[in-house]
């Protein structure tokens, strides 16, 4: 998939290093945007959205997360973020002296409720100057509950390698596909065996996982604006509603129908 992203976004909030002003927020919608420059700042970052998805790029790390999850970037991490097609971005950036009880690594998690309503509280402040007392005390709820996210294992991983990322866009484009690995070996110009080796070397995972993996994915994503069971199985290409459901519960522990009760 290539994406004319025509719009370049700077917040600087992520430099701005004040005490006073513990948390400073940013939400915004966007469409086919990306961040001006890969960069790094003294606040960490809590990067999430209400609708649509993101892909996040760290050195190290690359994470296509969804509305139900989020992303978090350590302090001086440098990172660029991707918003193809319609985003509604919410985003926190933590002041350094608060970082001692929180994570020292960038990660992708799932978002509770309860975060995001904190989030969202946190967002209608607006970046004042001084903060009310009220205001201080959601702010203490907000950093507590950020020191208890963990690494969800339900991120998808990318690459950078070329031949791959075409592969994940094709594979992206075309949630419901049946098409084996020799038929994206020959999109990407590669022997199968070839393709193989680069999705376990690149993305720590089979040709077959990493598929399963976006279609379960999208299943949550499907989930979370309220399709049905039977259609979320029927856009993701499973013969029948059973074996979207076993599949689900083998990688989630909870049937789709429990999953959003969590």
């Amino acid at each position: 998939m290539n994406i004319d992203y025509k719009t370049n976004i700077k917040v600087d909030y992520g430099f701005e290093v004040n005490p006073l002003r513990t948390v400073t927020t940013y939400s915004e919608d966007i469409q086919n945007a990306k961040c001006a420059n890969s960069h790094a700042h003294p606040r960490a970052q809590l990067i999430s959205c209400n609708a649509g998805v993101m892909e996040v790029v760290t050195k190290n790390n690359i994470w296509i997360v969804n509305s139900l999850q989020s992303v978090w970037i350590a302090s001086n991490e440098e990172h660029q973020v991707y918003f193809p097609n319609n985003v509604k971005v919410v985003t926190a950036f933590i002041d350094e002296s608060r970082l001692n009880d929180l994570p020292k690594d960038s990660f992708a998690f799932e978002s509770s409720n309860f975060l995001n309503s904190l989030l969202e509280k946190v967002t209608s402040f607006f970046n004042p100057n001084t903060y009310t007392q009220q205001q201080n005390r959601i702010i203490e709820v907000f950093l507590d509950e950020l020191s208890n996210i963990k690494p969800s294992t339900t991120f998808l991983p990318t690459s950078q390698d070329k031949r791959v990322k075409l592969v994940l866009w094709a594979l992206m484009d075309d949630l419901s596909s049946k098409h084996t690995v020799s038929y994206y070996a020959n999109k990407s110009f590669v022997s199968p065996r070839t393709l193989s080796r680069l999705f376990n070397k690149e993305l720590g995972m089979s040709f077959g996982d990493w598929k399963t993996r976006l279609k379960l994915m999208e299943a949550i994503k499907q989930l979370g604006e309220k399709k049905s069971i039977k259609e979320i199985a029927f856009n993701l290409g499973y013969e029948n509603v059973s074996s979207f459901i076993v599949t689900f519960k083998k990688h989630f522990g909870k049937t789709p129908t429990n999953y959003l009760s969590k």
